[in-house]
């Protein structure tokens, strides 16, 4: 048993060195890759003399501001999807599943369908992280006390209500340029973000993944069963509030400047639970590494692949993750008893 303890511990740290230096050359590539690629000699020039040419401009005003925000809210995807897997003990949860994303896209439809975001650039993230703490708000006062179940279920109500007031946004447009714009957000795209959004987003995704690393000794006890999770003198509703709050601050902030991005919390944990064991302790870093590389890598397709206009960044992950999400399925109901 000490055996098995000590070859998991030594290995998280080579899984995390591994994905570490998997994420430095997706970045890598992210920053060589678009409709014109940039030798290696251009882009570290650009990176050392950024007041250089236009290569220069290309690398340090869009392509790196771009992958800075996809390892940031890859990152966010991936580590709210592990810590609401192991707060709901549901394989299937991610961090839609508890209204954040839903309630952050309503905020931000709300500021496009207003005009306020015509105005002032930061209207829709801002609107769309309000919108985020409102719903997280609301999930934790409507699924407090009654145990995960219930809070998945007010999770699902909260999403729901989310829904349907984007729903109406678009069916009472007031132009179709407006419904455009709010459709293309909806989408998802990483795309003309710049230094401004990484700014916006970076100190809410830094609380927020605070809030869900601090969660991990209790997950663990939560692992066990609610009953003994509290016998080890773990407080349910706290680490509810950490988990919600955490996902609305790190998901919200993300979600409120690239739009919905969906499949990514889920598909992340998956992939680094046979690499790391299934403590939801040790699932957290490697799940955020591993969100922030195939968020660059998504990315990075969206641009190789031309079709007329860039192919949204939302549609590609529900392309790629629809799939995976219909083979869990069916791997769990053949593991079912």
């Amino acid at each position: 048993m000490h055996l098995r303890l000590y070859d998991a511990a030594l290995k998280d740290p080579i899984v995390i060195a591994g994905l570490l230096l998997l994420l430095a050359a997706t970045v890598a590539v992210s920053l060589l890759a678009g409709r014109v690629w940039l030798p290696v000699a251009e882009v570290w020039h650009g990176l050392v003399s950024p007041q250089g040419d236009l290569a220069a401009a290309i690398v340090t005003q869009l392509r790196l501001p771009r992958a800075v925000l996809a390892v940031e809210v890859g990152a966010a995807l991936g580590l709210s999807g592990a810590a609401l897997q192991g707060v709901t003990r549901n394989p299937l949860a991610e961090p839609g599943l508890l209204g954040v994303s839903t309630g952050a896209a309503l905020g931000a439809v709300l500021a496009i369908y207003f005009g306020l975001a015509t105005h002032f650039a930061t209207a829709a993230p801002l609107a769309g992280l309000a919108g985020a703490l409102l719903a997280s708000m609301l999930t934790i006062a409507l699924g407090s006390g009654g145990g995960t179940i219930t809070l998945v279920l007010a999770g699902a109500a909260v999403s729901a209500l989310a829904a349907a007031g984007i729903s109406l946004a678009l069916n009472l447009a007031p132009n179709p340029y407006a419904a455009y714009e709010i459709m293309t957000w909806l989408m998802g795209s990483l795309a003309d973000r710049s230094w401004l959004d990484v700014l916006l987003v970076s100190p809410f995704i830094v609380v927020g993944a605070a809030m869900l690393l601090a969660s991990g000794r209790a997950l663990d006890a939560l692992a066990l069963g609610e009953a003994q999770a509290r016998s080890l003198g773990i407080h349910l509703r706290v680490l509810y509030v950490l988990v919600v709050f955490g996902t609305a601050l790190a998901v919200g902030a993300s979600t409120a400047v690239t739009g919905a991005i969906g499949f990514i919390g889920l598909v992340a944990p998956h992939v680094v639970r046979p690499l790391v064991g299934f403590e939801p302790s040790r699932v957290l870093v490697p799940a955020a590494l591993v969100g922030a590389v195939l968020l660059l890598i998504a990315d990075v397709v969206t641009r190789l692949i031309q079709v007329g206009g860039e192919l949204k960044l939302g549609v590609l992950t529900s392309l790629i993750g629809t799939p995976f999400f219909f083979w869990l399925v069916v791997r769990l109901r053949k593991m079912a008893p």
